[in-house]
């Protein structure tokens, strides 16, 4: 099974450097030299890293293929990924988007919507989910709102705060009134 760890920007310097958009928790680990990662969208099929490095809050990778800014250019949007066991690691608190993707989100009893996307933020993950109207809802995903997870049935129990899932859309109400 192939994870997505991060998303190629745009080059950095004239050396081959690109900035990425980290999509992984652990990004010590999965962005060391020597680890190759595989490449989805992108002209090569895969890249070794020789180096990276933050810059402010900005990660840049280095790949051994790849030498100057010209080539790093042809990388742009590529998605980086990396492969890993189906074994489940542990009965931790962590989920891959593909674990969650299209469970039924269900509030006091009621499906109101299904599980779109998990947008990984650095203060902390938002779970994205259309809600029976079409609307796209993003909650945060702490144990507070989201209190069970459960693959083998495709739900996802949540508890929001009174008013968040309307947050949005009476917003848009109100705006379309006046």
């Amino acid at each position: 099974m192939r994870l997505q760890v991060a998303r190629i920007g745009k080059p950095h310097g004239i050396r081959g450097e690109v900035t990425v958009q980290v999509l992984t928790d652990n990004p010590e680990d999965r962005f060391t030299a020597g680890e190759e990662l595989i490449v989805v969208e992108g002209p090569v099929k895969s890249l070794t890293v020789t180096n990276a490095r933050w810059n402010k809050t900005i990660l840049l990778l280095s790949f051994k293929e790849i030498n100057d800014r010209n080539q790093a250019e042809t990388l742009r949007g590529a998605r980086l990924e990396i492969e890993v066991s189906d074994e489940p690691e542990d009965d931790s608190d962590e989920w891959y988007e593909h674990e969650l993707l299209d469970l039924k989100v269900i509030l006091d009893g009621k499906q109101v919507g299904v599980i779109t996307a998990l947008r990984t933020n650095p203060a902390q993950d938002l779970l994205v989910f259309e809600d029976t109207e079409g609307n796209e809802v993003y909650l945060p995903f702490v144990d507070e709102f989201v209190p069970e997870i459960d693959p083998e049935d495709g739900i996802v129990v949540i508890t929001p705060p009174a008013g968040l899932l309307t947050l949005n859309s009476d917003e848009d109400s109100t705006e379309e009134e006046h």
